[in-house]
C-alpha cells in the first residue's frame, strides 16, 4: 500500500492546516418531476469536507438525501448546482476522470448479497476491480493481500468459494476487500453493517477502524443509526430534508446536540434516558420544502412552546437558514438554538 497517514512529526505538521481530501461546495442535485409537477430538491445546498485519515457519519432518516449525497460525491449523479473537489480539483465528470476518480474513492454497499455477483467466486468478485482499471500487476497477490487485510485469513480458504457459501459478515469482509485491492484513499461506506447481525456489526466497524489507522484511509459513512456513528466516527453531520442541520466533533454533537431533530434521533437509542421524541408526520416532500426552518413543521421545540418563549417562533415558520461551513467545527442551523448561550440549551434527552 502506497497510502499513509501524515506522519505528526514532520516540520510544521502541527501548525499548518491540512487540506480537505473530499470537498463539497453548495452542493445541489435535483429530479424534474414527472409530467409537470414540482422540482424534487434531493440535496439542496450542501457544503461538507472530508480530511484526509478522518471517518466522517453522514446520518438522518430515510429520504433525507444522504444516499443521493454519496452518491454524487461519488460522481455517479452529476450534481445541479455547486461543486464537489478532491485533492484541491474539481471532479470532472468526462468518462476516462470519473474511472481515474473511482479507482480513489471506492463503494461499498450496505447489503452484500446485492452487491456480489452470485455466479462470481470471491476471486473474481475482488479481481473485478483490477480488471475493470487495467491492472499490470501480480493479480493473485493483489487479491489474496486485499481479502487479508480485510480479515479473510488465511485468503487461499476463501478464493473459490461463492458467495452462498460465506457468512453475512464474511460476505461484506469480501466486499470490503473489492473495494481495497484497488488501494483507495476513500471509501464511502451506504448502510455497512444495516444487514448484519449485531453480534458481526462490531466486528465490521472495528475493521474499517483498523483499515484507517493501519492504511490512512478516510471514510465517509452513511447511516441512519447515531449509535454507529458514536463508535466509529471522528465527525457527524446530521442531514435532513436535503441539507445539513448539525456538523461537528462526534463527541460534541452526541453529548450536547443543539438541533431539535438531532435530539430526537439520540432520544430513540437504547442508552438514551427520558422518554423518546416521538416526530409527528413524515419527512416533507422534497418537491415542497417548507418556508422557514425545513424541519419547523415536526419540531417538538416549535409545537411545546419552548421557541415561542425564546422569540424565535415566526423566524423557524418563515426565515430560511444558511447552508453551514464544511469544516469541522461545531455549527447548528437552528433559530432556537441560535438564540440561547450554549450553555442555556437544555440537556438532550
Amino acid at each position: 500500500m502506497t497510502i499513509a497517514p501524515p506522519s505528526p512529526s514532520a516540520p510544521g505538521a502541527r501548525d499548518a492546516p491540512a487540506a480537505p481530501l473530499l470537498s463539497a461546495q453548495g452542493l445541489e442535485v435535483a429530479f424534474p418531476g414527472r409530467r409537470g409537477a414540482a422540482t424534487a430538491r434531493a440535496v439542496d445546498g450542501v457544503d461538507l469536507d472530508i480530511m484526509p485519515g478522518e471517518i466522517v457519519a453522514l446520518v438522518g432518516e430515510s429520504g433525507c438525501g444522504k444516499t443521493t449525497l454519496a452518491r454524487s460525491l461519488l460522481g455517479l449523479v452529476a450534481p445541479t448546482g455547486g461543486r464537489v473537489a478532491f485533492g484541491g480539483e474539481p471532479l470532472d465528470y468526462s468518462g476516462r476522470a470519473l474511472k481515474a476518480y473511482r479507482k480513489r474513492v471506492q463503494l461499498v454497499l450496505q447489503d452484500p448479497s446485492g452487491s456480489l455477483n452470485p455466479r462470481h467466486t470471491v476471486y473474481d468478485a475482488v479481481a473485478e476491480g483490477l480488471r475493470i482499471h487495467g491492472y499490470t500487476g501480480d493479480e493473485g497477490e493483489a487479491v489474496s493481500g486485499a481479502l487479508a487485510r480485510a480479515g479473510l485469513r488465511p485468503p487461499e480458504r476463501f478464493l473459490l468459494r461463492y458467495p452462498h457459501e460465506l457468512s453475512g459478515g464474511q460476505r461484506q469482509r469480501v466486499v470490503i476487500a473489492g473495494a481495497l485491492v484497488l488501494e483507495p484513499e476513500l471509501i464511502v461506506a451506504d448502510e455497512p453493517v444495516a444487514s448484519l447481525d449485531a453480534s458481526v456489526r462490531g466486528e465490521i466497524l472495528a475493521l474499517l477502524l483498523r483499515l484507517r489507522e493501519e492504511l490512512g484511509l478516510s471514510a465517509l459513512v452513511v447511516t441512519h443509526d447515531l449509535g454507529l456513528a458514536w463508535n466509529i466516527a471522528d465527525r457527524v453531520a446530521v442531514m435532513y430534508l436535503g441539507r445539513i442541520v448539525e456538523t461537528g466533533d462526534v463527541e460534541q454533537i452526541l453529548t450536547a446536540p443543539r438541533h431539535p431533530y438531532t435530539r430526537a434521533l439520540l432520544s430513540v437509542l437504547p442508552e438514551a434516558e427520558g422518554e423518546p421524541v416521538v416526530l409527528t408526520g413524515e419527512p416533507p416532500d422534497p418537491s415542497k420544502v417548507p418556508s422557514g426552518c425545513r424541519f419547523h413543521v415536526r419540531c417538538q421545540i416549535l409545537a411545546s412552546g419552548e421557541a415561542g418563549r425564546a422569540g424565535v417562533a415566526d423566524d423557524c415558520r418563515t426565515k430560511e437558514l444558511p447552508v453551514l461551513e464544511g469544516g469541522n467545527r461545531t455549527q447548528v442551523a437552528c433559530h432556537w438554538a441560535a438564540a440561547l448561550p450554549q450553555a442555556e440549551v437544555p440537556a438532550a434527552p
